[in-house]
């Protein structure tokens, strides 16, 4: 059985996205169930439909996250250190080419969310940076051709 590498961050945004699945979506949703049959024949119904869909895609999806907690390797970053870039480290990093500065921290493939400056381990970037330190120049193959990075910055706090 795979681990999946997660930070306690994320493990405990997923602890909560399947409390609300189940105490709040779950109910909702009966509910709209029931409503949905109250209203006669079933089988031209799209509300009851509508609502059978989004109950599958819930259970699905309290599936697949309890699947991910039960394979967990939670790592706790703040007990990590050091100048080299591993998993959970918070890294500056300037393009080269246009100096543009970006700063991402490393996380597990499920908490990832570029919006929030979280890339997943397995991204070309973090690939391309594991195991570097502050100085190092990285090229990175990325969709739109390859770009070179220098590291500025690796932090754990």
């Amino acid at each position: 059985m795979e681990k999946v590498p997660m930070t306690a961050e994320g493990h405990t945004a997923m602890m909560d996205e399947i409390k609300h699945l189940k105490s709040v979506e779950r109910p909702r949703i009966i509910k709209a169930i029931e409503e949905a049959r109250s209203h006669g024949d079933l089988s031209e119904n799209a509300e009851y439909h509508a609502a059978k869909e989004q109950q599958g895609w819930i259970e699905a999806r309290v599936a697949e996250l309890e699947d991910k907690l039960s394979r967990a390797d939670i790592i706790d970053i703040t007990k990590l250190s050091g100048d080299t870039v591993k998993f959970g480290a918070k890294v500056t990093l300037v393009d080269e080419d246009s100096e543009e500065e970006s700063a991402y921290q490393i996380v597990g493939e499920f908490e990832a969310d570029v919006k929030k400056g979280k890339i997943s381990i397995s991204s070309p970037i973090a690939r391309a940076i594991i195991g570097k330190r502050k100085g190092d120049s990285v090229e990175v193959n990325t969709p739109g051709g390859g770009k070179s990075y220098e590291i500025v910055k690796v932090r754990y706090k």
